[in-house]
């Protein structure tokens, strides 16, 4: 029987975007005003989860450390000394989205200063897409590329615990460097065409906490931390893995997965055990769970067989739906027999319909108003709307409108309907058909190489961190109308009550000071010494430092209802103990 020692043997590492965010000026913007996190992306990969919980059983311990949080949450937190303080077999560290080109090769470099002789893993979207550059970084041994890496993760932690690198060419997926330096790629072979097998709960990661002892750096974003990490633990399900529809700026859509984590199709979670998931996580939680991934991917009966293991339990926790496209009534009608509480969000990204359709949403926006109306009729208790600058055919006027239908919707239904308007930033995605296919659908992509992201993430303003032009929108018009767009969309969510005086005045003056100090940056960077420059924008960071929540949107609006004190903690530490037994 497997026994799993209490002394990591992997330690997955969680960067922030840029690793050095303390010393250097950064204006980060809105980047981040539509997710939990701050700027820094300091949520780690769902993924991680699965890991903990396969490794685990398969006798590797795992300890998820987040960097981010730990350094966001205090400024006396010493990332090199803990790193320096580990020994584990080896160190893992996710370069998903490309936000984290310049943090997560910063940390790299922490640990091989340390630990030399401890090999660092790198695995994730952007780490699969730029796998070539990334192995040739000198901190980076080793890549796993996919979406579905916790069998290739197993097999290798398995052979560098028993130092058996021969049996490195035979795991598939793996990119390598051997003791020579020579660069290996082995076979792309591992995508599975199922999950049921994998772990899709936050039971294993709640289990970690007592066992390593270690809150802190297992919380998945600063906002979670500062709830003291027991009021709002919101726990996240996963559908699927790839995705039917082909959205033309997204990462994760059918051709970009198709590109380069070679699937071909989604591999879908039994229905029967999304429920299942679902459940398991109410036993340990009373806060919100998040279905990610639209339950109609897969089909009609797929989603009703979902619904049909809730009704059965008959959870108290507010469920969270997403939609990719709108649901039929019959839909909306089953979750009300099937759930007590629920929210629902959608992502129109333009009232035009014809600016929906080109980057590959066809659906009306009478079937998203007639969503709506089933969607509160049913009695949700939130349903997000949001929409994106930085499309297709779009201009800033386009945009504006698009604020004003906010306006119209948030009237005609109530205070339930949360609209959001955000720029599409930093970064177009690469592997989407609108960074391949940049000059057909109309983008200039300015940036195309691992090194180029790395130092985009340092400059001073998130305008020139941005990754794109279009046709329609210069980076500069990006910017402004993204200020305009949320100093509209404010004083229409204060009209319709959405927001008190106080909430409208204080997004109000954010906005208008980053307006300022966005003219400011673009002064500075106009100077030719760059010893000057450079002092001009350290004078700013101080105030740069005060927009790092969020500038256009608070984020509490993002959060969906919650009571105190969520985690179940007698429930945690009883299934700790139960499994400990068992394993021995």
């Amino acid at each position: 029987m497997n026994i799993v020692s209490f002394k990591p043997q992997l330690i997955l590492l969680h960067a922030p975007a840029v690793y050095d965010f303390r010393k250097y000026p950064l204006m980060f913007g809105p980047i981040a005003d539509g997710v939990p996190s701050t700027p820094l992306f300091e949520m780690y990969p769902i993924g991680f989860f699965s890991m903990v919980e396969h490794l685990g059983r398969n006798g590797i311990g795992v300890r998820i450390i987040n960097l981010a949080v730990r350094m966001l949450s205090s400024d006396d937190f010493d990332a090199e000394k803990l790193i320096r303080r580990q020994n584990p077999k080896a160190f893992g560290i996710d370069l998903h989205w490309l936000p984290h080109a310049q943090g997560s090769l910063e940390v790299a470099k922490i640990c091989k200063k340390y630990h030399p002789g401890i090999p660092v893993i790198f695995g994730g979207f952007s780490a699969t897409y730029f796998y070539e550059e990334l192995i040739r970084y000198p901190e980076v041994d080793f890549i796993i590329r996919g979406d579905s890496t916790e069998e290739p993760l197993l097999q290798l932690m398995k052979a560098i615990v028993q130092q058996s690198p021969s049996t490195f060419s035979t795991i598939p997926n793996l990119v390598w460097k051997d003791s020579d330096g020579e660069v290996h790629v082995n076979p792309f072979t591992h995508v599975p065409t199922e999950l049921n097998k994998f772990s899709n709960n936050y039971v294993a990661v709640f289990k970690s906490v007592l066992k390593y002892r270690d809150v802190r750096s297992l919380s998945p974003w600063k906002g979670w931390a500062s709830h003291e990490w027991l009021d709002y633990p919101i726990t996240p399900v996963i559908t699927c893995r790839g995705c039917i529809h082909n959205c033309t700026f997204c990462g994760g859509s059918r051709n970009a997965l198709a590109l380069y984590c070679n699937r071909k199709k989604p591999a879908f979670r039994d229905p029967h055990l999304i429920a299942e998931d679902i459940i398991k996580n109410t036993r340990y939680t009373r806060a919100p769970i998040f279905i990610i991934g639209d339950l109609f991917q897969s089909g009609e009966e797929y989603a009703y067989t979902v619904l049909e293991g809730l009704k059965k339990a008959k959870i108290k926790n507010q469920l969270v739906f997403e939609f990719f496209t709108p649901a039929p009534k019959e839909f909306f009608e089953r979750v009300t027999e099937s759930v007590e509480n629920f929210n629902f969000e959608i992502s129109p990204d333009s009232h035009d319909e014809r600016i929906r359709a080109a980057e590959g949403k066809r659906y009306k926006n009478a079937e998203i108003e007639k969503n709506l109306e089933w969607g509160l009729d049913a009695g949700c208790n939130k349903f997000d709307l949001f929409f994106m600058i930085g499309l297709p055919l779009q201009t800033c006027e386009s945009a504006m409108e698009t604020v004003d239908w906010c306006g119209y919707l948030m009237k005609k239904f109530d205070t339930r309907v949360v609209p959001f308007i955000l720029p599409y930033s930093p970064f177009i995605d690469p592997g989407c058909i609108a960074y391949e296919q940049s000059e057909r659908l109309g983008y200039k992509i300015l940036f195309r190489t691992l090194e180029d992201y790395r130092k985009a993430m340092l400059s001073p303003s998130w305008k020139y961190a941005l990754n794109y032009e279009t046709n329609w929108m210069t980076r500069d018009e990006i910017v402004d109308c993204a200020y305009q767009a949320g100093l509209k969309l404010n004083e229409l969510k204060r009209e319709c009550g959405l927001i008190d005086e106080q909430a409208f005045k204080r997004t109000e003056e954010r906005i208008k000071r980053a307006i300022e100090l966005t003219a400011t940056v673009d002064e500075i960077m106009e100077l030719n010494d760059e010893t000057i420059r450079q002092e001009r924008l350290m004078q700013l960071k101080p105030e740069f430092d005060t927009m790092l929540d969020s500038v256009i949107h608070d984020k509490v609006q993002l959060d969906w209802p919650a009571t105190k004190r969520n985690l179940k903690i007698l429930s945690i530490l009883k299934a700790t103990i139960a499994e400990s037994l068992i394993r021995r």
